[in-house]
């Protein structure tokens, strides 16, 4: 479909700061002093169309929407999601892949803008922003010197790393974890450190060259195009190549008729053709904007995915899976259990006996880790054959709050552990799991990881825990769930989903009651350990966590 062409009068709202290169920024022409930057970047200035005011929010249409901020915020090695839905059915499989938008047009023609006014008008916090600049190749020592002299082509498709491109994208669409380069656009370099993204339900893919490519247009579910005045576009990218690139007036305008402008002809204006919307006077043209919002919220709405009924009725009533392995039950496992079971035992009680149980459960879990055999000399001067553990590293990831109480009986037996946490909660309204906060340690698909949650019932965070690290590239059979207590339909779930998962637990209570409370049950453990207020009726401590 394509949006109604905008009249020359319509109104326009001002771009945003660049971002990854197109957006708007402040110029200033080459000069001896800062004063006379700012006096030619106020003269550019001049040549922009006047700022409109912004639009408001746009009201939220699904129950998803109901966590602040807006965006998700990504940095090196910690990703925050604002309260991210099931992405994944009852057999842990993506059950769709998440929607990609595609936002193509000329150099400084408001991509970013555009980008930018979708997402506040989408309102939800699962959409990732990727920028084509990030993907430019690296290039050699006679590029570089071309590049100083302003006579290498950066508008050119072979500028780009489609290859890098594309797998990107298909792993963001597959709900994965990915690493994405930071490009210096003053030195025509990538950085050193890479950038992580991940939990993206809507992908905004913009760039010039945005689709140059066959194989990268067929991963575009939505394509639009910002066709915006070419004198526009060139004040825009003067005031951007001076004021942030470090460049000068005379090179930006020489680059401009020798590549960008040629490059626009080739290259990018005939590509408007397999847009499905075109965009006229990119950000100012609100009701284009408008359009292609209503689709995405109702492509949303049909990714709405009901996980915890779907586990309440699949897979029951069958035998427990191999998968599962339960602390040998004696008289001094059933004694503990006794005791942190008993509704009248003190606080400190209840956190001196589950210490105990978590260690026993540790040092159980431990023993399921590979190991090889190795020999070793004894201070008699005698060989010993042993065992080594087999693997690379071992990290402890904690489903927050309860599975955090975990760690110290982690971090005393495995010596030089790694330990990351997620945090997981109930969305009231929909009863779905949601996930708000997530810190792993870098490389962690590599090592083996045990899980840690103190209650499992259902199943539901449990199964968004392990998404998460399989999404992390973590090989399901190097993921160990351990937990205090669970309830065989949260066996049964995490088993059918994934069952190269080893289940470690050092009991199996047989059911759930209406509320999803496991029975007889052992209360809310993070309310008993930390001594807080009692969960909402209906929620369990494995899906309810709260910071403390």
């Amino acid at each position: 479909m394509a949006a109604p062409p905008a009249s020359a009068d319509a109104p326009r709202l001002p771009p945003p700061p660049a971002a990854a290169g197109d957006g708007p920024d402040q110029p200033a022409e080459r000069s001896e002093t800062a004063c006379e930057d700012r006096s030619n970047a106020e003269s550019l200035d001049r040549l922009l169309p006047p700022v409109g005011t912004r639009r408001s929010p746009r009201r939220r249409t699904t129950s998803q929407c109901k966590s602040e901020p807006p965006l998700l915020r990504t940095s090196k090695r910690t990703i925050y999601t604002a309260g991210r839905p099931p992405w994944y059915n009852e057999h842990g499989t993506q059950s769709k892949e998440a929607f990609a938008i595609g936002l193509g047009g000329g150099s400084a023609s408001g991509k970013t803008t555009v980008a930018r006014m979708i997402i506040e008008a989408l309102d939800v916090p699962w959409v990732v922003l990727l920028s084509m600049d990030s993907f430019y190749k690296v290039l050699t020592t006679q590029q570089q010197e071309q590049a100083a002299h302003n006579n290498f082509n950066f508008d050119h498709p072979d500028a780009f790393d489609f290859d890098l491109i594309v797998s990107t994208l298909k792993k963001l669409k597959q709900g994965k974890s990915v690493k994405v380069p930071v490009y210096d656009f003053t030195t025509h370099s990538r950085k050193k450190d890479w950038k992580t993204l991940y939990g993206a339900n809507v992908i905004i893919f913009e760039g010039i060259m945005a689709f140059a490519d066959k194989t990268l247009l067929e991963l575009l579910d939505m394509k639009i195009f910002v066709d915006t005045d070419s004198d526009i576009r060139l004040v825009r990218r003067l005031r951007r190549d001076i004021s942030e690139r470090g460049r000068d007036i005379e090179g930006v305008i020489k680059q401009y008729n020798k590549f960008v402008k040629p490059a626009f002809d080739q290259y990018i204006q005939p590509t408007m053709r397999v847009a499905d919307i075109v965009v006229p006077w990119g950000s100012g043209n609100t009701v284009a904007i408008d359009l292609i919002v209503q689709h995405m919220h109702s492509q949303l709405e049909e990714r709405e995915l009901s996980v915890r009924a779907a586990l309440a009725s699949a897979h029951q009533c069958h035998p427990l899976p191999r998968t599962l392995s339960v602390l040998k039950s004696t008289p001094q496992v059933r004694g503990m259990h006794t005791i942190i079971r008993d509704k009248e035992t003190s606080r400190d009680e209840f956190i001196f006996y589950s210490k105990r149980l978590m260690r026993l459960l540790i040092e159980h879990a431990l023993s399921f880790l590979p190991f090889q055999d190795c020999v070793v000399q004894t201070p008699q001067g005698q060989d010993y054959a042993g065992k080594c553990y087999a693997g690379k590293q071992i990290t402890g990831v904690s489903i927050l709050r309860a599975g955090e109480t975990m760690e110290p009986a982690l971090r005393a037996v495995c010596k030089d552990v790694r330990i990351g946490t997620i945090l997981i909660q109930t969305n009231q309204l929909t009863g779905e799991p949601e996930l708000h906060y997530l810190r792993l340690p870098k490389d962690i698909s590599d090592d083996h990881v045990i899980l840690m949650d103190c209650t499992v019932s259902t199943g539901a965070a449990a199964m968004m825990a392990v998404r998460v690290l399989l999404d992390h590239d973590v090989p399901e059979d190097k993921i160990f769930l351990l937990s205090l207590l669970m309830a065989e339909m949260g066996v049964h779930s995490v088993a059918y989903a994934f069952p190269r998962v080893r289940i470690i637990t050092t009991a199996v209570d047989k059911r759930v009651n209406d509320l999803f409370r496991i029975i007889p049950g052992i209360g809310n453990f993070g309310d008993r350990y930390f001594g807080t207020d009692a969960a909402p009726d209906g929620s369990d401590e494995e899906e309810v966590a709260c910071t403390s």
